[in-house]
């Protein structure tokens, strides 16, 4: 049996290669599964319930038997061997480590002495669920990158995602109108404030930064017709007025963010056109790129205050909301450097956060922060430097060899789609300064998603 990776036999592990082998019936199987996991983590409340995991871990026992019966068939294993898959594995040899008994201590009970064993991860049992998301990450990732190898499916990814991105925009807003207190009018989340099919607001947000991230990569080129990129600004639009209506501050400046991101990064492929970018023609495509974002904004927020979600708009912008403008960051951020100091090196254990948080917490303690409410600080309490250079070495590769396809590719369709991936996670890495929105697994799922859209090695199509 050999591995299909590429035109030469021998590649170093870490080199990402061209697949060979672009498709089989199997394969495309794969590849809906992948599809289905999108869709069903996002509509099944960001797939935050353990519910949800036992259908996502069926999904993917599915994916890794197609994947091996695709290899016995063809007598070959079709893998792409990317360096991005190096940090996620880092991530789960650290979390591993965290629950092994590596520490022994006694405990006295009354005259008797009571032998126990003690890990770096301050909740174990937090930590073993971690790592079984972890593994399902991978194996998706892997998947996505290996058989999302033809222009096809790029094309049908591109196309769900905007879809998608702009049904649950459009499903958000009319909820949030007739009945903020509920998703689907059913299920109740007395503690948060739901939006569209996500309990938590700010990480519905999150998800619109991702989509509308795509939707801006083709929105500014001259990837698709003109007729077309109408049909693309309704959908920029209708994400834009769902992320303001969140009244989330991080999700707004983070939209913005992505919004820039896509804008700069097409200016900087306008040269690849066949268009001078200092020439008359160039000014003025960059002149009318600039006024349609201007004139997007300004329509997005009209129509929010046309609404009547005035209050929405006020607080995100940072014009209300409450007395405590940090939302009790300033006592979560510190108390998360804090655990990252006594824990330096491997940090308190993934998902750890709230067991670790009660020993320097100094609020009456009427409810259990779990989450630090910035996923870098969080890290580093997690998983310590370890953990956090693991993270740095992915966010490092991806926007390497993400803007390496902008600038490489020949195809429009190509080009337009990493730079909109490449948005979408610049948009979501913003946020996640503010707020921890990858802990909602579906979010997760469409950032892995974006990385493989940025990264991976397309073939240009034949004219």
């Amino acid at each position: 049996m050999k591995i299909l990776e590429g035109k030469r036999e021998i590649q170093p592990w870490f080199e990402a290669v061209q697949i060979s082998k672009t498709s089989s019936r199997l394969s495309g199987v794969i590849f809906f599964l992948l599809c289905l996991t999108l869709v069903f983590s996002t509509v099944d409340f960001g797939a935050v319930d353990q519910g949800s995991w036992v259908v996502l871990t069926i999904i993917t026992f599915a994916i890794v038997a197609l994947w091996f019966t695709d290899t016995w068939q063809e007598q070959a294993f079709l893998v792409n061997r990317h360096v991005l898959l190096l940090p996620l594995l880092g991530l789960i040899l650290i979390s591993i480590l965290q629950i092994l008994p590596l520490f022994q201590y006694t405990i006295p009970v009354g005259l008797i002495a009571d032998p126990a064993r003690a890990t770096i991860s301050l909740d174990p049992y937090a930590t073993r669920l971690f790592i079984g998301r972890l593994v399902i990450y991978l194996v998706f990732f892997a998947a996505a990158i290996t058989f999302l190898n033809n222009n096809r499916r790029l094309r049908k990814i591109i196309l769900l995602i905007v879809i998608f991105g702009c049904v649950m925009a459009f499903f958000g807003i009319l909820q949030r109108l007739a009945n903020p207190d509920a998703i689907y009018g059913l299920r109740g989340t007395p503690q948060s404030i739901p939006f569209g099919p996500f309990v938590n607001q700010h990480h519905f947000a999150a998800f619109m930064e991702m989509t509308a991230g795509i939707t801006f990569g083709f929105l500014f080129s001259n990837a698709v017709r003109r007729d077309k990129r109408l049909l693309i600004a309704i959908a920029a639009i209708v994400m834009g007025i769902a992320t303001v209506m969140t009244s989330s501050r991080g999700g707004i400046l983070s939209f913005a963010g992505t919004l820039i991101f896509a804008l700069t990064a097409n200016f900087m492929a306008q040269p690849s056109e066949n268009i001078d970018a200092n020439s008359s023609d160039g000014r003025q495509q960059k002149i009318a790129a600039i006024a349609g974002a201007l004139a997007l904004i300004i329509l997005i927020f009209g129509i929010v205050l046309f609404l009547g979600a005035d209050s929405s708009l006020m607080r995100g912008i940072g014009l209300g909301g409450g007395d405590d403008v940090s939302s009790g960051r300033s006592h979560f951020w510190p108390i998360a450097l804090q655990i990252f100091l006594d824990h330096p090196l491997f940090g308190a254990g993934f998902d750890s956060f709230g067991a670790a948080f009660t020993k320097y917490d100094s609020w009456p303690g009427t409810f259990r922060v779990e989450q630090a409410h910035n996923d870098y600080l969080q890290i580093l309490a997690d998983a310590g430097v370890v953990g956090f250079v693991c993270v740095a070495a992915y966010i490092y590769f991806l926007f390497r060899k993400g803007l390496g396809t902008i600038t490489s590719s020949s195809d429009p369709f190509r080009r337009s789609a990493a730079v909109g991936a490449l948005a979408g996670c610049f948009g979501i890495l913003i946020h996640s300064f503010f707020d921890f929105p990858l802990r909602t697994p579906s979010n997760a799922f469409f950032f892995l998603t974006l990385t493989a859209i940025a990264i991976v090695h397309i073939k240009p199509k034949r004219a």
